[in-house]
């Protein structure tokens, strides 16, 4: 919605200032599909050849998820907190190996299902019970398990920037596929000098546009696009930063109470809870 509002909101300050100034959109409407069509047509080419495939499915899934508002809230750091609390609390009451159920299908998994919103969100839970699974297991320290949790957690941020990065590249390359469109433009309008003024300033307005449109998709539509992703991906990160904190406090020995509040403390300020607030959402959900 916020991204909807945006656009919506800077296209219709842009093209009211155009209009209220005198402007008609008739003369750009008439050359719009053309333009459209060698700045778009230009750029996009060069987005699928600069871009592996799995770079492109991303870039599209990407345009719906930036869309969307965001899903991290404070409820939802509740949520989280809660549920890796009971998991390490049932550990530290009866042994790892009881919960080696619930890491092995935490589908079916009461402690998981209790908490559907987690349960719901396949990269938190996989992150999660992986990392529950060696601990079950026992063969690694917290040492090792911290360095795979590094590692998989930067992989999964350069894997997310690639995106980032694939639509930055195509919102600096616009103004000049709209340059590109001016020129050819001008070009045109080269073999129409001898019309009368009022074709050739048409014609000319016409190319101008090229460049008006070129910079205008790559600053107000895709640079944004691209922050959004950006940001989108942080919070990811710092969700699986929390999950990381939390359990390898645990695996030092602090009590899962303790645990969880150094996971809380990783959290970005407008969704972490007070001790207060967990405390009493862990107590409720016991």
């Amino acid at each position: 919605m916020k991204l909807i509002f945006g656009l919506l909101f800077g296209i219709g300050c842009i093209f009211g200032g155009y209009v209220i100034a005198g402007g008609k959109m008739g003369a750009i409407m008439a050359a719009l599909p053309v333009k459209m069509m060698i700045i778009m047509g230009g750029a996009l080419g060069a987005f699928v050849i600069n871009n592996k495939p799995a770079v492109l499915k991303g870039a599209w899934a990407g345009i719906g998820k930036a869309a969307k508002g965001s899903k991290y809230s404070k409820a939802r750091a509740m949520e989280l907190l809660a549920l890796l609390y009971e998991i390490l609390q049932k550990a530290r009451k009866e042994g790892l190996m009881a919960i080696e159920s619930d890491v092995e299908t935490p589908d079916a998994s009461p402690l998981f299902q209790k908490y559907p919103t987690i349960a719901a969100d396949h990269h938190a839970v996989e992150f999660i019970t992986d990392y529950l699974r060696m601990m079950v297991s026992g063969n690694l320290n917290a040492h090792e398990i911290e360095s795979l949790m590094d590692s998989e957690i930067e992989t999964h941020h350069q894997e997310g920037h690639a995106v980032v990065a694939a639509y930055s590249r195509l919102a600096g390359a616009l103004p000049a596929f709209g340059i590109v469109a001016a020129v050819l433009g001008v070009i045109q309008t080269m073999g129409s000098v001898t019309e009368p003024p009022e074709i050739l300033g048409a014609k000319i307005g016409s190319a101008l546009l090229g460049a008006f449109l070129g910079i205008f998709l790559g600053y107000a539509i895709f640079e944004p696009l691209a922050g959004t992703l950006e940001q989108k991906l942080e919070e990811d990160t710092k969700e699986l930063q929390c999950i990381r904190t939390t359990l390898l406090a645990s695996m030092q020995g602090y009590a899962p109470m303790t645990a969880i509040e150094f996971g809380r403390k990783v959290l970005y300020s407008t969704e972490r809870p007070t001790f207060t607030e967990l405390e009493g959402h862990v107590k409720q959900k016991k």
